[in-house]
């Protein structure tokens, strides 16, 4: 039985937004943007502190609730059917720490059980090698470095094999060779799961090297899209942190709201 409002299962999309808005008081912090993530494709979502991002991916985790616009979920609206969408999304944030008085086995365990993760024991044993954790398994996650509660978070993140990834800034604790491991995982998850990924991240090598598409977002508008390796030059740009810089330098004035850039987006 198809779920609850999937009148769009065939499509290709694990994320759809339109017209995202939201709004406090007068301050608009997401103006109407749209875009989709694809099955397998990597979305980077990039733009300075206060661009709209993190107010984006909580929306779209429904932690914060939208002033209006809609957000589908493998086709499945998440206002009408929360819990459907929700059931196969996950995320890994640096200002989400895990519980810090389990370990980082009773960690991931508990969280098996909050996705109900299928043959739970084995999938936590395969993450705890895949990230390296396997020697911390008794450990409790306060006492962690930085970098091994990312990798935690990111394991914890995949756990439940989800179709749509939301990663801001997943990489931001680590040193650089566990960071290029963890960007290699990630696309190697994408393609060979079919899941769809939106990722943040202020570091434009690691954009340009794991992204298939960006999305630069400035006052809570989306203003250009395309892929992160040529963007630069057709803009006038050498680089893309080039371009970063000056997009978020310039005023919002000088950079009208892009459309939707597949019509299916349209609202």
């Amino acid at each position: 039985m198809s779920a609850p409002g999937a009148a769009t299962a065939a499509t290709d999309y694990a994320l759809q937004v339109r017209a995202l808005r939201k709004q406090y008081g007068d301050t608009v912090a997401v103006d109407g943007i749209s875009f989709g993530v694809r099955r397998s494709e990597i979305v980077g979502l990039l733009g300075p502190n206060g661009a709209g991002k993190t107010t984006t991916i909580n929306m779209v985790l429904g932690v914060l609730q939208p002033s209006a616009g809609s957000i589908l979920i493998e086709g499945i609206e998440l206002s009408r059917h929360r819990s459907q969408a929700l059931a196969h999304t996950n995320f890994a944030a640096v200002y989400a720490p895990l519980p810090g008085n389990l370990t980082v086995q009773q960690n991931l365990r508990f969280f098996s059980l909050v996705y109900d993760v299928p043959a739970a024991a084995a999938r936590i044993e395969s993450l705890l090698t895949e990230y390296d954790l396997r020697r911390l398994r008794k450990v409790r996650c306060g006492l962690l470095s930085s970098g091994e509660q990312t990798r935690l978070s990111l394991a914890k993140a995949v756990l439940n094999q989800p179709r749509l990834l939301l990663l801001d800034e997943p990489t931001a604790s680590l040193d650089p060779s566990a960071a290029a491991l963890v960007r290699s995982r990630i696309r190697q998850m994408a393609q060979r799961s079919g899941c769809g990924i939106l990722w943040t991240s202020h570091n434009m090598y690691e954009v340009q090297e794991t992204c298939d598409r960006v999305l630069f977002l400035s006052h809570g508008r989306i203003l250009l899209e395309g892929d992160p390796k040529t963007l630069p030059h057709e803009h006038g740009a050498a680089t893309l942190e080039e371009l970063f810089i000056r997009l978020a330098r310039e005023p919002q004035a000088d950079h009208p709201q892009m459309p939707a850039a597949d019509p299916g987006l349209a609202p």
